[in-house]
């Protein structure tokens, strides 16, 4: 048996608020599935990105509660030049959303930014340095 990689879940407290956010990173969301319990969008690439309400998570797993005292994972958006980071973080956090890290040149050569979901999920936001 070979496994591949293939999906990255998350949970969701407000689907609808949730939703908005990686709209705004540019994936091509439904808005009829703001309604869903679960929902999974194919990025290029093949790989998955899925949601799962609060709910249907403790439906599966009563016992489940939310990570507490920072986070375990973060997700990571190519904006494609260091003023795409730079217009992505000003829009996001225009919109609402809470501002982690303002944009800055990291050591490693990239233009780097992060900002949360609305579940406190950190979302990087990077290019690669132009000389």
């Amino acid at each position: 048996m070979t496994m591949q990689f293939s999906a990255v879940g998350l949970v969701a407290d407000d689907m609808t608020a949730t939703l908005a956010f990686y709209r705004l990173l540019g994936l091509d969301i439904p808005t009829e599935a703001d309604a869903e319990p679960h929902v999974d969008v194919i990025l290029p690439g093949g790989v998955r990105l899925m949601w799962d309400s609060a709910e249907t998570v403790r439906s599966v797993d009563p016992t489940w509660t939310p990570p507490s005292g920072g986070h375990r994972a973060a997700l990571a958006f190519d904006c494609g030049s260091p003023s795409a980071v730079d217009s992505a973080y000003a829009e996001i956090t225009a919109a609402g959303y809470d501002g982690h890290h303002e944009p800055w040149d990291a050591f490693w050569g990239q233009r780097y930014a992060t900002v949360l979901d609305p579940d406190g999920n950190p979302v990087d936001l990077f290019a690669a340095l132009t000389t």
